[in-house]
């Protein structure tokens, strides 16, 4: 039996000019499952967006790039390289949901090799229609308009997996061990509150995620539930984690751990929001000591983490 392998992330622009960057932000900001408004709405004021903000994210993008040289591109790809060299015996590719490689392209180069059997394992540990559920769309969209069949196994998320858990555990009591934190804070992407009120399990499955972690810590230290990257007017998922760090020092707060385990790999999000603007809002607050922790990456527990998700 022929096996073939698909990692599948969000994207990330082609370089930092303001060009491909706003051709990165339509794609990925005209996606039904990613903003629901009907689309005669929404394009106009879509259009208003991007003229406004692919500067400001353009900036942002070359921001992170003087902290970090490896993006979102980089480590997803070696993440791919790592699962081939763990399982020769299948066809390892990776593919972007809003940039290149893009799913269909890969998909062709997957099914040339007469596949029997195709993995998909979309780099969200946690479900949400924004995100796995976009992924699913496309690979369906994809076998629809062809005349290929493969046998599918589709990951929609990865919490109850002991190792993914036991990465962050032995994470935090590293952490713990060697310095004095007063509470952790997980923090996950939010998503519209309308959206989880349609059916969305997204926060169901980030607050298992925190108590699974917090359950195995076996640490009696203070912890809160956050979110971040709020996009827009509607409501989003709350606490917000810019609030809850400007307030945590008024309550004797002052030194934070901030996890994020609904990311696999570092990205504008995490590089940029928790390693340097959040840091900021809670340290002029005063805040004394905050350390974010960083996800997987490029580290191989991933792919050894996948293997036993897809018994291999």
């Amino acid at each position: 039996m022929k096996e073939g392998i698909l990692l599948v992330n969000l994207g990330t622009p082609k370089n930092n000019s303001i060009e491909e960057v706003k051709k990165y932000l339509k794609t990925f900001l005209s996606d039904r499952r990613v903003i629901k408004t009907s689309p005669i709405i929404w394009k106009p004021i879509l259009n208003m967006i991007l003229n406004k903000r692919s500067k400001k994210s353009a900036e942002m993008y070359n921001d992170m790039k003087n902290i970090t040289e490896e993006n979102l591109y980089d480590y997803t790809l070696e993440q791919k390289n790592n699962l081939q060299k763990l399982f020769p015996h299948c066809v390892v590719e990776f593919a972007m949901s809003y940039s290149e490689p893009y799913i269909f392209t890969t998909l062709d180069k997957l099914m040339s090799n007469n596949l029997d059997k195709l993995y998909i394992i979309p780099m969200y540990p946690q479900y949400s229609g924004t995100t796995v559920g976009s992924v699913f769309d496309e690979v369906m969209k994809y076998f629809v308009k062809t005349d290929k069949i493969v046998d599918i196994v589709f990951v929609s998320s990865f919490i109850n997996n002991e190792d993914y858990i036991d990465y962050y555990v032995n994470k935090i009591e590293k952490e713990l061990n060697t310095s004095y934190w007063d509470m952790i804070l997980f923090s996950y992407h939010g998503i519209p509150k309308k959206y989880v009120e349609d059916g969305d399990r997204y926060p169901n499955e980030c607050t298992k995620t925190t108590e699974k972690i917090m359950n195995k810590l076996n640490n009696k230290i203070k912890y809160k539930q956050v979110y971040q990257s709020k996009f827009g007017p509607k409501k989003w998922l709350e606490p917000s984690i810019s609030d809850v760090l400007k307030e945590l020092p008024k309550h004797d707060i002052k030194n934070v751990l901030v996890v994020a385990p609904g990311f696999v790999t570092d990205c504008l999000e995490t590089v940029l929001e928790l390693g340097v603007e959040n840091k900021e809002y809670f340290l002029n607050s005063g805040g004394i000591e905050y350390k974010y922790i960083k996800p997987f990456n490029d580290d191989k527990d991933f792919a050894y983490m996948i293997g036993k998700i897809l018994n291999l």
